[in-house]
C-alpha cells in the first residue's frame, strides 16, 4: 500500500528513560497536532531525531526504543552529540535561523558546521530511502532538512516529494549572502511542491531561484531540466476546536475547580475591574522582539503616565537553545530590562510587569489567554506566530484586542488586529492607548470575523490543502500541443527510420546539443557531443544537418574540418560536405548601422548584457543579467525595435534570454524547406528548444518527427525534457542497424 512518510528535525513524540524501561509520550501543540489527519493508521510514518543522543541511550536499549516509536507510528533518525551541535545549534540555528530572520549580523558562516548539516541531512534521506518505495509521498519539514528533497531525488527521481518551510524565506539581498545559497536552492527543488506560509516568502524563494540559479520561473512554476515545480502559500492555522473547547470548560468551572493561577489573576482583576492585562507570550528568541516590546511599554508608560497602576504586562518567555551564545545575551537583556522598568514605575501596591522565564502547561495557558484583555504579541521578524490565533479562539464572548506585529506571518490573515511595527514605539505607545479604550462593540466585531475565518482555515485544512496539492501536483500532465516522447513512441520512430531508404536530420546547438552559457563563444562542443556527430554522420542514407542561429565564423571553427552540414545565422549560410560557407539567402546589411547605436545603449543601461555581432544579423544578450531588470530591458528594447524597423523588411526574434534583429525573409523552417526539397525523403527529424525553431517544426511536412526541447507550448509533435535526454534519444538513430 502507498504510504505518506513525515519527516521532519524532531519526531511528535517524547522519550522518557525510567529504570531500563521506555516511555514515549505524543507531543502537542504545533507540528504534532497539525499532522494528525495526515499521519494516522498504517499507511503513515513518521521519520526524525528521537531527541536522545547516541550517547545519551543506554546500551542494549535502542531496540525498545525503536519497538516504542512504532507504536506511535514513528521511526527515529541516530545523532550523535557532535552531530547535534554541529547541524541543529551550529548550521540550522547560528547561520539559517538568523539569517532566515534578517539577523545577518548573528549569522555564523562556518565550513564545519555545513558540513555537519550536509552529512546529517544525507542521513535522514538515507532513512527516506529504506522506508519508501517508488509509489510512497514524502513530505518533509522546515530548515533543518533543506537539502533532504534533492538528495532522495537522485536515488528516486520518480517519488513525489513535498516540503513546507516554517519559518520566513528572505529577500534575495539577505539570501545571497550566504556562502552555500546555491546548494540550499536545489535542495529544496528536489520536491516536487515547496510551500511557504505567505506570498511574501513565496516572492522571496522565487526571486533567488530566478537570480542565483537562473531558471526560468512562470507564475509560481519552476521549471527545471525535466521536471516542473510547483511553489505556493498554505497560512498555517491552529487546532482551533481544542482551544475554543478548553476556553469554555474553564469559564464554566467554579472557583474551587480553577488553577492556583487562574485564582491569582482573579484576586488582581477583583482589587481593580477596570485594570488591565496585557499578554506577551513568546520563545526566548531575537527575532521575536521582546526586549523591544519592554522598552516600548516603558515609553507608553511615560507618555500616557494616567495608566500606571492601571495596566500590568504579563511577559511569558519560554526558555529556547539556552546553550546559544546570543539567547544567554538575550536571556540577561531581559532579566535587566524587567528589573529597571520595575523598579522605575513599582509602588507597594503595582508591579507592572509580571515575567515568567519557564514553559507553561496547557491549562495555564487557558488561564492566561482568557484572562488578559489584550494580547501584545509584536515579533520582530516571524514565520507565522500561532499564539495570535490561539488567544483569539480562547476569547468565547469575542472581547479582547489583539495587537499584532505587521512583521508576522499572521498578519497577513489577521487583519482586523491592530498592526504595528514593532520599531514604532510611538505607534505601539497610541495603538495599546487604542486597545485599552476600545469599546467592546467593536472588539466583538474585530474578533468575530477573525474567529470564523480561524474556526474554517483551521491546522487540519492547511495539512490537507497541502497534500492535496502535492497529490494534484504529481497528477497533473504538462501537456501541450506536444506529447512527452515515450519509450513506446520513440520505439516507433526508430523502427520508422530503420525501414526507411532516405532520412533527413535537423539539429539545432544551443539548448538542444549543448547547454547555454553566459558567453557564446565559451559553449564549445565537448569530446561526448563530437563522438556523437562523427556516428550520426557516418550513417548510411541519411542527411544530417546542424542548424542554428550561430553565425558561420564560430561554426566553421568548430564543425568544418568534420565536414558536418551546417546552417547558420537562421538560414543565411549553408556548409555541406566540408564546403566553405556559401549564402542561402541573399540578405541585405545596411540597416545594421541604424539598429547598432540602439543596442548600444541598452548594453550601456543593463550591466552584463553584450551585442553579439553575426554576418547579417544582430543579437542582444542578456543572460547575464539580473534576471528581473533584463526582462524589463527586454520588453522596453521590444517596443522599440518594432517601431524602428516597422518599414524595414527586417524580424525580432526573442530566443532564451536573446533578442535578435535579421531579415524577415530569413528563418530556419526557409532554410529547412530548401534542403527537403532536393531530395526524396521519406524519414524526416527535426528537434530544437528555442523560438526560432518554431518556423522549422511549422514548415516541414506534418509526416515529420518535430521535438522540442523543454516543457513550452510548441508547434512540435512531442517533447523531450533535457539536453541530456536529446543525446540519449539521438543514440538510439546510431544503434540502429545500418541500411
Amino acid at each position: 500500500m502507498d504510504k505518506t512518510i513525515i519527516i521532519s528535525n524532531r519526531l511528535p513524540v517524547q522519550l522518557q528513560i525510567d529504570n531500563g524501561s521506555i516511555t514515549a509520550i505524543p507531543s502537542v501543540g504545533g507540528l504534532a497536532t497539525g499532522m494528525k489527519s495526515v499521519h494516522s493508521g498504517g499507511d503513515s510514518l513518521w521519520i526524525g531525531w528521537s531527541g536522545l543522543t547516541n550517547e545519551e541511550i543506554p546500551d542494549g536499549l535502542a531496540p525498545e526504543i525503536d519497538k516504542a516509536l512504532a507504536k506511535h507510528g514513528s521511526s527515529k533518525v541516530n545523532l550523535s552529540s557532535q552531530e547535534v551541535d554541529g547541524f541543529y545549534y551550529g548550521f540550522s540555528n547560528r547561520t539559517i535561523w538568523p539569517l532566515f530572520h534578517y539577523f545577518l549580523e548573528y549569522s555564523e558562516f562556518e565550513l564545519e558546521s555545513w558540513n555537519t548539516y550536509k552529512a546529517v541531512n544525507q542521513k535522514f534521506a538515507d532513512a527516506i530511502l529504506e522506508k519508501s518505495g517508488d509509489d510512497d509521498t514524502i513530505w518533509v519539514h522546515d530548515y533543518q532538512l533543506m537539502l533532504v528533497p534533492q538528495m532522495v531525488r537522485e536515488k528516486r527521481p520518480n517519488i513525489s516529494i513535498g516540503f513546507f518551510l516554517h519559518i520566513p524565506f528572505p529577500s534575495y539581498e539577505i539570501f545571497r549572502t550566504l556562502p552555500w545559497r546555491k546548494e540550499v536552492l536545489m535542495g529544496l527543488l528536489g520536491s516536487d511542491l515547496i510551500g511557504f506560509h505567505t506570498y511574501d516568502y513565496e516572492r522571496h524563494f522565487l526571486s533567488s531561484v530566478r537570480r542565483l540559479l537562473g531558471l526560468e520561473v512562470s507564475f509560481n512554476e519552476i521549471h527545471l531540466e525535466d521536471r516542473v515545480i510547483k511553489v505556493d502559500s498554505f497560512p498555517m492555522g491552529i487546532d482551533y476546536k481544542k482551544f475554543s473547547d478548553a476556553a469554555k470548560i474553564h469559564d464554566a468551572n467554579k472557583s474551587d475547580q480553577r488553577s492556583e493561577l487562574q485564582r491569582r489573576l482573579d484576586m488582581h482583576k477583583e482589587s481593580d475591574p477596570d485594570a488591565k492585562f496585557l499578554l506577551s507570550i513568546d520563545r526566548l528568541d531575537y527575532s521575536k522582539g521582546i526586549a523591544k516590546r519592554l522598552n516600548a511599554f516603558e515609553y507608553f508608560l511615560n507618555k500616557y503616565p494616567q495608566y500606571k497602576e492601571k495596566v500590568r504586562l504579563i511577559v511569558l518567555a519560554v526558555p529556547s537553545r539556552s546553550n546559544v551564545p546570543q539567547y544567554q545575551l538575550l536571556k540577561k537583556e531581559i532579566d535587566e530590562l524587567v528589573g529597571r522598568i520595575n523598579g522605575e514605575f513599582s509602588t507597594v501596591s503595582w508591579t507592572p510587569i509580571w515575567y515568567f522565564y519557564r514553559s507553561m502547561p496547557f491549562e495555564n495557558l487557558i488561564d492566561l489567554y482568557t484572562s488578559s484583555d489584550i494580547a501584545w504579541l509584536t515579533p520582530i521578524r516571524d514565520g507565522m506566530n500561532l499564539v495570535a490565533k490561539e488567544y483569539i479562539a480562547t476569547r468565547t464572548d469575542q472581547t479582547g484586542v489583539l495587537i499584532l506585529s505587521e512583521m508576522a506571518g499572521s498578519a497577513n490573515e489577521m487583519n482586523e488586529s491592530l498592526l504595528i511595527n514593532p520599531n514604532n514605539f510611538e505607534e505601539i505607545a497610541d495603538t495599546l492607548y487604542e486597545a485599552i479604550n476600545m469599546p467592546i462593540e467593536e472588539q466583538q466585531a474585530r474578533n468575530s470575523i477573525l474567529q470564523k475565518r480561524l474556526e474554517r482555515y483551521n491546522v487540519e485544512k492547511w495539512a490537507n490543502d497541502f497534500m492535496t496539492s502535492l497529490q494534484n501536483q504529481k497528477e497533473i500532465d504538462y501537456s501541450y500541443k506536444s506529447r512527452k516522447l515515450s519509450n513506446e513512441m520513440l520505439k516507433v520512430i526508430t523502427d520508422d527510420y530503420r525501414k526507411s531508404k532516405k532520412r533527413l536530420m535537423f539539429l539545432d546547438y544551443d539548448g538542444t546539443l549543448a547547454g547555454f552559457q553566459g558567453d557564446p563563444q565559451k559553449a564549445n562542443p565537448d569530446k561526448e557531443l563530437y563522438d556523437l556527430l562523427d556516428r550520426l554522420s557516418a550513417l548510411e542514407n541519411t542527411d544530417i544537418y546542424l542548424i542554428s542561429g550561430r553565425d558561420k565564423d564560430t561554426f566553421t571553427k568548430w564543425f568544418l574540418p568534420k565536414k558536418y552540414n551546417m546552417i547558420v545565422e537562421h538560414g543565411v549560410w549553408i556548409s555541406e560536405n566540408g564546403e566553405a560557407f556559401s549564402m542561402l539567402e541573399n540578405v541585405k546589411k545596411d540597416w545594421m548601422a541604424k539598429i547598432h547605436p540602439v543596442l548600444e545603449s541598452f548594453v550601456d543601461r543593463t550591466p552584463g548584457s553584450f551585442i553579439e555581432e553575426k554576418n547579417y544579423s544582430l543579437a542582444w544578450h542578456y543572460r547575464k543579467t539580473d534576471p528581473d531588470f533584463g526582462q524589463k530591458r527586454a520588453t522596453e528594447l521590444n517596443t522599440v525595435l518594432t517601431s524602428l524597423i516597422a518599414n524595414d523588411d527586417l524580424s525580432i526574434l526573442n530566443g532564451n534570454k536573446v533578442i535578435e534583429i535579421k531579415s524577415s525573409n530569413v528563418n530556419k523552417g526557409r532554410a529547412a524547406m530548401r534542403v527537403y526539397s532536393q531530395k526524396e525523403y521519406d524519414f524526416v527529424f527535426a528537434i530544437g528548444d528555442d523560438w526560432t525553431d518554431e518556423f522549422m517544426f511549422q514548415e516541414l511536412p506534418d509526416s515529420a518527427i518535430t521535438v522540442k526541447v523543454g516543457r513550452q507550448k510548441t508547434q512540435a509533435r512531442y517533447y523531450v525534457d533535457s539536453i541530456k535526454n536529446v543525446r540519449d534519444l539521438l543514440e538510439h538513430f546510431v544503434d540502429q542497424p545500418k541500411k
